[in-house]
């Protein structure tokens, strides 16, 4: 017998909240926590330039976009790992960040996933 791939789905962007209802769902399942992990660091190119930009102050969008995007693809991630767990919405989803040393951080998303369904 061979083994059957693992089919991958990701969860609606729209199915994911903060909070720990989904206005108009009903849920049905709860199929436990979901994360999505992503480590990164900053180049020498963006230290240099973030810290030069410190002098002057404002934002440092060198920095904004590195943390946006590091926020993104670990939200991707939770997607992913719900989809694959059979869930079609996540609940209670948030955010955490730790530093692993300097200039390498961690970003976390996670929440719990569901199956709802449409309340009528």
């Amino acid at each position: 017998m061979q083994d059957t791939p693992l089919q991958t789905s990701f969860v609606e962007r729209k199915m994911v909240t903060s909070a720990f209802l989904l206005d108009g769902y009903r849920i049905d399942r709860s199929l436990g926590i979901v994360r999505g992990i992503t480590v990164r660091s900053r180049s020498i190119f963006g230290t240099i330039g973030g810290s030069l930009h410190t002098i002057v102050g404002g934002n440092i969008t060198a920095f904004t976009n590195l943390c946006e995007k590091a926020r993104e693809e670990a939200f991707d991630l939770m997607l992913k790992h719900a989809g694959e767990m059979g869930a079609n919405a996540i609940i209670g989803m948030r955010y955490d960040a730790n530093d692993v040393m300097n200039g390498v951080t961690e970003v976390l998303a996670y929440g719990t996933a569901v199956v709802v369904s449409r309340v009528s």
